[in-house]
């Protein structure tokens, strides 16, 4: 369900097809976000789901599974 949430919220935001996202896609170099563009998918993502990602775990943000394991570790507290 997370996954499915954030490639929904992905392909609004990159403007792109939904079906080209997978848990591997590569957030910079698969879908082709930018630098601007993952600060506002950060954003995004944290009024979404109601989460504050710190600097040191946005890092480590490199593919959609990522994102999704970070999500689904502060939700499920």
């Amino acid at each position: 369900m997370t996954f499915d949430k954030v490639k929904k919220l992905l392909a609004d935001q990159l403007n792109i097809d939904a079906g080209k996202i997978t848990e591997n896609s590569k957030v910079i170099d698969d879908l082709g976000a930018d630098s601007l563009d993952v600060v506002e998918m950060l954003m995004t993502l944290e009024d979404e789901f109601n989460v504050t990602v710190t600097d040191e775990e946005s890092v480590n943000l490199k593919t959609v599974g990522d994102i999704v394991k970070l999500i689904d570790s502060k939700t499920k507290k």
